[in-house]
Formats: C-alpha cells, sequence, structure tokens
C-alpha cells in the first residue's frame, strides 16, 4: 500500500484528539516525504479487557494505518510484571505469567475492532527484556537520574502522602524506552499520562545512535462521570460490551462531554465535531440529540452499522419510550418466595449483573424491579407469576415459571 501523502489528511491525524507533537516539524515533513514510517503503540496485559479511552488511542493508529504507515504493536508481557503507575495513585500488583498470558490472548480480538490486524507487526516485549543482563541495567539506568523518576507527577504525590513506590516502578519506562530500539520505532503515541516514558523512548535511542521517535500525546477521555475512567468507579464503556450498553453509557456522559468523545472515539468528521461544540456553548440544539448521534457512531465503529441501529432503537424504545423490548432473554424459575441471593443469583447467571455486591447496590437504590415494582432488600422476593425483571434503564430478563 503506497503512502498517502495527502497534506490535509496528515494534519487532521496530527491535531485530532492530540495534545502534542514532538517534533512536530520533523513529522510532519517525513509524512509528507511518503516515507513509511513505524507508528509503535504498546499495552501491557494487565487486564484482559479494554476501554474505549484505550479505543481511541487504537483509532488514532488506524487514522495512520489508512495512509498507509506500519502499526508496530507491543503486547507487553516483560513490561506487565511491573505494571505502568503513570495514570495511578498507588503502585500495581505484580502479575503472575499465567495471569498475563491469559490476558493478552484477549486483546487482540479487541484491537482488530478498530484495526486491520493482518496488516500489523505484533510483537511481545518478553522476547528482548528476558535477554536483559546486568550490563544492560546499569547502561540503561545510567541514562536516568533518581530526581527525575521521583518528580513525576504521581510519584511526588504518592511520596508527600508517605505511600510507598516500589524501586521496580523506576524500572518500567527503561523498559518501555527500549521497546523503541528493538523495533527502530519511528512514531510512538500514548495518553498525556504516558509523557514521561515516552521521551525515555527518545533519550534511550539516541544512546543507541538510533534516529529518534517522534512522539504524539492524546488527550484522554473521562469516564461517563466526567470522572477519570476507573472500574472500581463503574464509569468505564468496554470495548467488548454488547452494542445496547455502550450506546446506553453514552447517553449518560456530562453534555460537556460529547465534543470530546466525537473527536477522539469516533470517526464523525472533525467539521461536524465543531458545529456541536459551537452548538453546546452557545446553548443552541438538544444535547440528547447530540448525544444519540455521538453513541450511533461509537457503537457503529466496534460494532457496525446495524447494530448501532439496532442499539438506537433498543435505547429509543426501552428509555425515551420506557417500553419492554421485544427480544428478551428468559429463565425458567419455580413460583414461590426466595431468598435475595437466591434471586440475584439467578440475575448473575443471567448476566444482568457481576456480583451479587452489584446486586445489592442496584437493590438499594431501587434500580431493580418486578413487573414494575422494587425489589426490598430486606424481605423475600416473590414470583407467582411469569414475570418481567428489569435492572437499571436497559437490562431485562424474563421469569418463566416452570
Amino acid at each position: 500500500m503506497a503512502v498517502n501523502t495527502d497534506e490535509n489528511k496528515i494534519k487532521e491525524v496530527l491535531t485530532r484528539g492530540v495534545v502534542e507533537v514532538i517534533d512536530q516539524n520533523h513529522l510532519e515533513k517525513r509524512m509528507l516525504s511518503g516515507e513509511k514510517l513505524r507508528i509503535k503503540f504498546g499495552i501491557d496485559p494487565t487486564n484482559p479487557d479494554l476501554h474505549v479511552g484505550h479505543g481511541s488511542t487504537i483509532k488514532k493508529l488506524r487514522e495512520f494505518q489508512d495512509l498507509g504507515h506500519q502499526i508496530v504493536l507491543i503486547i507487553g508481557d516483560g513490561t506487565a510484571r511491573i505494571g505502568d503507575t503513570s495514570d495511578k495513585v498507588t503502585g500495581r500488583e505484580t502479575l503472575s505469567t499465567e495471569e498475563i498470558s491469559e490476558n493478552k490472548e484477549k486483546y487482540l480480538n479487541q484491537v482488530s475492532k478498530i484495526l486491520n490486524i493482518d496488516d500489523v507487526e505484533v510483537r511481545y516485549n518478553n522476547e528482548w527484556i528476558d535477554k536483559f543482563d546486568t550490563g544492560m541495567w546499569i547502561g540503561l539506568a545510567s541514562l536516568f537520574t533518581l530526581q527525575q523518576m521521583i518528580e513525576r507527577e504521581n510519584y511526588a504525590e504518592r511520596i508527600k502522602n508517605g505511600d510507598p513506590v516500589g524501586l521496580q516502578e523506576a524500572l518500567y519506562p527503561l523498559m518501555q524506552g527500549y521497546d523503541s530500539v528493538e523495533i527502530k520505532a519511528d512514531v510512538e503515541i500514548g495518553g498525556t499520562d504516558q509523557l514521561f516514558n515516552l521521551l525515555a523512548g527518545r533519550k534511550i535511542q539516541k544512546h543507541f545512535a538510533q534516529e529518534q521517535q517522534d512522539v504524539l500525546t492524546l488527550q484522554l477521555l473521562a469516564g461517563t462521570d466526567g470522572r477519570k475512567m476507573s472500574k472500581s468507579w463503574d464509569n468505564v464503556i468496554m470495548v467488548n460490551e454488547v452494542p445496547e450498553e455502550k450506546y446506553g453509557k453514552i447517553m449518560r456522559i456530562p453534555d460537556q462531554l460529547i465534543p470530546v468523545y466525537m473527536e477522539s472515539a469516533t470517526d464523525i468528521p472533525i467539521d461536524r465535531v465543531n458545529e456541536v461544540a459551537s452548538a453546546l456553548e452557545n446553548e443552541e440544539g438538544n444535547p440528547i440529540d447530540f448525544k444519540k448521534e455521538l453513541a450511533l457512531a461509537l457503537v457503529e465503529l466496534y460494532d457496525g452499522k446495524e447494530a448501532a441501529e439496532k442499539a438506537q432503537a433498543h435505547f429509543e424504545k426501552t428509555v425515551q419510550g420506557n417500553e419492554v423490548p421485544a427480544e428478551v432473554p428468559s429463565v425458567e424459575v419455580g413460583a414461590g418466595e426466595m431468598e435475595l441471593k437466591e434471586f440475584l443469583a439467578i440475575l448473575i447467571k443471567a448476566n444482568l449483573i457481576k456480583s451479587k455486591s452489584e446486586g445489592m447496590r442496584l437493590v438499594r437504590e431501587g434500580a431493580v424491579s418486578i413487573d414494575g415494582s422494587s425489589i426490598n432488600e430486606t424481605g423475600k422476593v416473590s414470583i407467582s407469576k411469569n414475570a418481567v425483571v428489569k435492572v437499571g434503564k436497559r437490562r431485562f430478563l424474563k421469569l418463566i415459571i416452570n
């Protein structure tokens, strides 16, 4: 595939959702020249699931891929043994080799929802990290000072609070930086929280007499409640969630995040993104309509147009129209009373909730009902006829008495 040197397309790739480019003039010149660049992105298999924040970075890789550049995806099975804490207020727990292996197997399937995975060069950094000897470690460590490490914002905050910073955490930027040497990266992409690690790659490449990679930092997507995306806050939108769930979660984001999500997490034309941003700023139009446009585009990116349209119809019928959808999963149960924990076990098995603790929280919030009547957390659950359970606004289950 020939490299596309269209100036307007290159400009959009280097600005859409981008916070900073180092060195912008250098990178633009190389892209305009038609040189095929090696675009690096690394992700550690510390968790089996990706969220749309990760997905926005993968989408940026696809933009480079569409221009004809070579994407190099590094699965950090070596670095994952330490874990990157650039965006963390605490250290990570060390993962076992078995846990890392289980997680990494699920990654490529999720990444392939956006990238043409057949054209991606996939590498595993234990290929070279496991071969590091004492001389290599000392050589890499000599390129950085202790002051540089502890002045990083998250480390400084933890030290100030009296929280431990493990010595092994300081090794992480050395390992990630050396990845760039091993694959001869021309460009590396990451969130703004990754800047120190990305610049470490430049420094280490220079040490090994390689041309220094250019760096793109991307804006970080906030969670559905406006805070940082975190599973512990239940504000993440996962790549592998069903389309209806992704669509519904987008409809809950704060209005000010609409243009941010449109720009970074979808393929909506940038001119349209700017129109929506201007309309929101001037209090024109209905934010609900903008969110529906956003939700449709985001689901289409991951699950296709047909799934996105079905998710939108599901939302309009069940949430806006307050109706039960035509297709609802069912389970056979016995008539009579059952303990709440037994009832929650049924919901877990039907994938309406993830755990009993989540179920209890939803029950306390009045978000679990049978035929429109909320369940009382202090009593038993009574089932006397075929009924429909509703969890939240979009999850349904038919109870069929056997």
